[in-house]
């Protein structure tokens, strides 16, 4: 297969940072790679959305409903932008969505091995449950500070309508966690906040820290020469790792 010059073959056209732009132009091998990216982003958010739903009744006042039900809402509409690309592949949307339960979740205590559980590719954090308002806020920040660095590494995809739809969904991204910063800053502000608080903290960070992956993954290689990774686990990780870390010593919870 070429490229869509039709002037060297398509990995080295891909090696070469060159992009594709229609399921037309795309290899059996980079198809199913490209796949399992949006499916594991698809699968989060609606995960996500569902999980985040019972944080709305949780919700100590009206503007922090109302910034729950919209996380909850936004979610799932991010997950449908980047459905709709899996569409062109010949996914079934309707039949994708009733696939499984989003809403399910693992013990609060389980082990939850990183590699993906059960049949779909959701990460493993969004198997782990909340519990409380203070624990919805503590995995919206900490998990919204990943989300961002993880959407940056996406937003260069060599698929251009994947990287198109994912610089559209960055900035949806970028509020939920400030939602849950701001809600997180009220509940510390007040020292009996700040145990909860502390201790979610320590319940999230390595849960969160795994999405991240296996340091030294061989796969790495291997997406990176057909364009669809850019930068190591390990700096990903890293780069969360010290913002995760500002933002919990500005908690004063460090």
């Amino acid at each position: 297969m070429t490229s869509d010059t039709g002037l060297m073959p398509i990995d080295e056209y891909l090696a070469q940072g060159g992009k594709l732009t229609s399921p037309e132009n795309v290899s059996p091998r980079y198809r199913a790679e490209l796949l399992k990216l949006m499916s594991s982003f698809v699968d989060s958010e609606l995960a996500g959305s569902a999980g985040f739903a019972n944080a709305i009744n949780w919700a100590p006042g009206i503007a922090q409903r109302i910034a729950a039900c919209r996380i909850t809402l936004e979610k799932a509409a991010s997950a449908e932008k980047v459905l709709d690309l899996m569409e062109d592949f010949g996914t079934d949307k309707a039949l994708y969505n009733r696939a499984h339960d989003w809403a399910a979740r693992m013990p609060r205590d389980a082990a939850i091995d990183p590699c993906r559980q059960g049949g779909d590719m959701r990460l493993s954090v969004f198997h782990a449950p909340l519990v409380s308002w203070t624990d919805a806020c503590v995995m919206n920040l900490l998990m919204g500070l990943a989300t961002g660095i993880q959407l940056g590494e996406l937003a260069q995809v060599s698929y251009s309508p994947l990287a198109e739809a994912i610089r559209e969904i960055a900035p949806v991204e970028a509020r939920h966690k400030e939602m849950g910063r701001v809600a997180l800053e009220d509940i510390c502000s007040r020292a009996e906040g700040r145990p909860e608080a502390a201790a979610s903290i320590d319940y999230w960070y390595p849960r969160v820290a795994a999405t991240f992956g296996v340091i030294g993954s061989e796969r790495f290689e291997r997406l990176h020469r057909k364009g669809l990774r850019h930068s190591t686990n390990e700096v990903l990780l890293d780069a969360w790792q010290k913002a995760s870390r500002g933002e919990i010593a500005a908690l004063g919870l460090s």
